[in-house]
């Protein structure tokens, strides 16, 4: 039996060969941030409705932010929900 030579190709390589790399990253960011802050509102035993006021918005808005399918997250929004868990944004621009 032969094996597979492995090229050093990886589904990075082609996730960019199919022209969507960038749109998968930023949908798999959004999911990440989405569970992160899931997981602190319930370690801080807030509801939604305590979240958006805390971040002086409304309910569907936090909706919106929890929903790890919509990406439009503005870096606004993003500071507030950090302020409003006590935490803070860092954003790091990293070679490609």
């Amino acid at each position: 039996m032969s094996k597979k030579n492995h090229h050093g190709g990886d589904f990075r390589d082609f996730l960019n060969e199919q022209g969507i790399l960038g749109e998968v990253e930023s949908r798999a960011l959004k999911q990440a941030l989405s569970r992160q802050l899931e997981h602190l509102l319930k370690e801080q035993e807030l509801t939604k409705t305590q979240m958006a006021a805390r971040m002086k918005t409304s309910r569907a808005a936090v909706d919106r932010l929890l929903d790890a399918s919509n990406s439009s997250v503005t870096l606004n929004t993003l500071g507030k929900a950090a302020r409003a868990l006590g935490r803070k944004v860092k954003i790091e621009l990293v070679p490609a």
